[in-house]
């Protein structure tokens, strides 16, 4: 979907070679104009597509963050 397709984005503009970047869900929503309900929602879906980033749940403690790290 869209959605999907701003978060990838968002997440490939975010992603370091340098090792793992931290995201909260709420953070992504606030720059991608969404709610932290939606980009959860939509991240189940980036979770399982064949992409050139790791994307994993990191931790739930004020909200959901996501680690993303480039590459396999």
């Amino acid at each position: 979907t869209e959605k999907q397709r701003r978060i990838v984005g968002y997440l490939r503009d975010h992603a370091s070679t340098e090792g793992p970047v931290y995201l909260k869900s709420r953070g992504v929503a606030a720059d991608l104009d969404m709610t932290a309900k939606e980009v959860g929602a939509n991240m189940r879906t980036v979770l399982a597509a064949d992409l050139d980033l790791t994307v994993e749940k990191w931790g739930y403690s004020s909200g959901t963050t996501w680690m993303v790290t480039t590459g396999r």
